[in-house]
Formats: C-alpha cells, structure tokens, sequence
C-alpha cells in the first residue's frame, strides 16, 4: 500500500478491514446470526468501497487497487453462506470499479489455503494434508505467495478486472464430495 498513498493518507485507511474467517462460521442457516453478517458485509464489501471512495481523488492514474476475497466464493462449505456470498460480491465490485475507476486498476486476490497463515497454521496437520494432497502444485499457498502475487497484480500495468485465485490449483480438483463436506464441518461450532 506504501505505493498507492502518501503518509499523510495512511490516517484514512481503517486498521481492520475484516477478515472472513472469523465469520465463516456464523451462517449456518439454522444458526444465522444476522449481526455478525451484517459485520461481515459491511467491513468487506461496504468498507472496501467507502475505503476507494475516500481515497480516489488522491491516486495517481497509474494506480492499482488490490482488494482481498476468498475462495469460498467458488467452494462453498456448510455454513459458508454469508463469507461465500461477500466473496462473490468481490469478484464482481472488481469488475465494476475497473471500468468507473479506469485509467485506475483493480483486481482482487483470493487466496486458497495458506498453510503458514495463522488462521491455518494452528490447524492438525492431517487438516492440512488434505488439502496438499488434492493441490495439483502438492504444496499449501505461503503467505510469500500470496505477497507475491499482490505485488504482480499493483505492478503490473496491463492487468485490470482481473480476480486472481492462488491456491495452488486447488480449486481444480475441488470436488464436492462426502469427504470434502466433512473435512469442512471441521472448522464449524460444534451443535447440540
């Protein structure tokens, strides 16, 4: 972000935009709790686009906008509902904001699993060796990947619109089978 704004602009950027995760396990429909939802929908979605708004008059035209999504978007998981559909939302705010903010770029970046993120690396290992084991690449996403692939999409002058996954290929051989549900149903609340 020190490329996009000057110091004196950095006081305008919230410190937390929000991090699905947290909130992936709140949609169970059975369980929705519209609060924790509405949280999500606004930090995410309502919060990227007052952040863009704040602060578009004062980007060179040069500038790229690089916003975070998931992929969840494209797996959804029992009771993924509300971060499956904010992750969507994502995708498509790119494509709007690349076209009423061009000459200015905007893509998204969603990440798959990153096996050293600490929303995954407190996982049991055999959590994450199921996942290894169906990513064509036969290794978790880094968090290094996942800079290195932000840094791409804000250099790169020709890219624009563009929602980049990085999970290894993981999303290629997601299939949504028995097994898969119930590795996801590892991450939920346990219910009486």
């Amino acid at each position: 972000m020190h490329r996009v704004l000057r110091a004196e602009d950095a006081r305008l950027v919230p410190a937390y935009v929000g991090n699905s995760k947290s909130f992936s396990r709140c949609s169970l429909v059975d369980k929705f709790d519209i609060a924790r939802a509405t949280r999500l929908m606004t930090r995410k979605l309502v919060g990227y686009a007052e952040v863009i708004h704040a602060l578009v008059s004062r980007f060179d035209p040069k500038a790229s906008i690089v916003l975070f999504g998931g992929q969840a978007k494209e797996r959804p998981y029992p009771g993924s509902t509300t971060v499956s559909t904010v992750n969507g939302g994502i995708a498509t705010m790119v494509h709007t904001l690349a076209v009423e903010l061009a000459p200015l770029r905007v893509n998204a970046i969603h990440p798959g699993v990153v096996g050293d993120s600490p929303a995954w690396s407190g996982k049991p290992p055999e959590v994450l060796e199921r996942v290894r084991v169906r990513t064509p690449t036969g290794r978790l996403a880094t968090m290094e990947d996942i800079a290195g692939a932000v840094i791409f999409l804000l250099e790169n002058q020709a890219v624009n619109g563009v929602n980049l996954s990085v999970d290894g290929g993981w999303l290629l051989l997601w299939t949504v089978t028995v097994d898969a549900i119930a590795a996801m149903k590892l991450f939920l609340p346990k219910t009486r």
